[in-house]
């Protein structure tokens, strides 16, 4: 049902680019901006992971959310709700072949969703 594999961590900020110019000092991660996810920063650490963001704090993102790539959204939403949890955000286009949600976990910790083309190198 899901691969598991964490692919991507956001961060949300209050002002992008201050916290852009913190991780980017703190952890020496490369920021930048891409042209098709203008308002979101992506980043890279040193040893090449590349899968985080620096987001607006709103809505739903209030704390640092980690996302999962899974086969399907669908299929692991309902497993989530068979196991206590709930569904935050609702499957969303990222792009013509990728989608996110999220949802709460039975404590309470939101969670990402990726299906799609993985990003891993």
């Amino acid at each position: 049902m899901a691969h598991g594999d964490i692919t991507h961590i956001e961060i949300p900020a209050d002002d992008l680019q201050r916290a852009t110019t913190f991780y980017s000092e703190l952890f020496g991660w490369e920021i930048k901006e891409s042209p098709e996810y203008e308002g979101y920063p992506m980043w890279t650490a040193p040893n090449g992971f590349s899968g985080g963001a620096i987001s607006a704090r709103e809505g739903n993102l209030r704390v640092p959310r980690s996302f999962v790539e899974v086969d399907s959204i669908d299929d692991t939403l309902t497993r989530v709700r068979e196991l206590g949890g709930r569904t935050v955000q609702a499957k969303s286009e990222v792009t013509p072949t990728s989608w996110w949600a999220s949802f709460e976990d039975s404590e309470g910790n939101q969670i990402g969703l990726y299906e799609g083309a993985s990003t891993a190198g």
